[in-house]
């Protein structure tokens, strides 16, 4: 089974960090790697809405998306880790989505979604943010919806936890970093 994750964070061993590193865990614990895309260190354009991958599902902006294109692509299991900022997912994140355009543009006018391959195509998401009010993990999640299903990832399972704020503070949560390991085993469990 092909896993992948994506680091969205531009904080190092932050929050969303340390619940990937969990949800990791958890699926090399069952036999699996996980090859993990730190979004933060790449060279990732903003999509610049061109109309390039209008007619071939391709991205004509050459940079390290074409690392992840070919990932998504081969990926049985697809991870998204990111922290909440203004009710979104980070910009890093963002960046990221906004050029899976290509793979849109190949799935719903090319009419050519990416197969399932013989373990289809699921997703898990860990979100983490210092607000209150569940609105901003309500809109993260939308936006990485529109991405899941825009890759053929039909499923995703959702882990958000509020209120946690400070560099490490998910550690003092009594239950996020059991509940990503569980959710990393659960994730490549067939």
């Amino acid at each position: 089974m092909n896993v992948i994750a994506f680091l969205g964070s531009p904080r190092v061993d932050g929050n969303s960090a340390l619940l990937l590193k969990e949800a990791v865990r958890g699926i090399e614990e069952e036999g699996f790697i996980v090859r993990t895309f730190n979004l933060n260190t790449m060279n990732i354009h903003a999509c610049q809405n061109c109309g390039g991958c209008d007619k071939t599902g391709t991205c004509v902006v050459a940079d390290d998306m074409a690392e992840v294109f070919t990932a998504v692509r081969s990926a049985d299991r697809i991870i998204l880790a990111s922290p909440i900022f203004f009710f979104g997912l980070s910009a890093q994140s963002k960046a990221m989505i906004d050029r899976c355009q290509s793979f849109w543009c190949e799935k719903y006018l090319l009419k050519k979604p990416i197969p399932a391959g013989p373990f289809g195509r699921k997703g898990l998401l860990l979100l983490v943010g210092g607000m209150k009010k569940a609105v901003g993990m309500d809109c993260g999640n939308a936006t990485a919806t529109a991405f899941f299903r825009t890759i053929s990832v039909p499923e995703h399972a959702v882990l958000s936890f509020m209120g946690v704020d400070a560099k490490g503070a998910i550690r003092d949560h009594p239950t996020a970093l059991t509940e990503a390991f569980e959710a990393g085993r659960s994730l490549v469990s067939v």
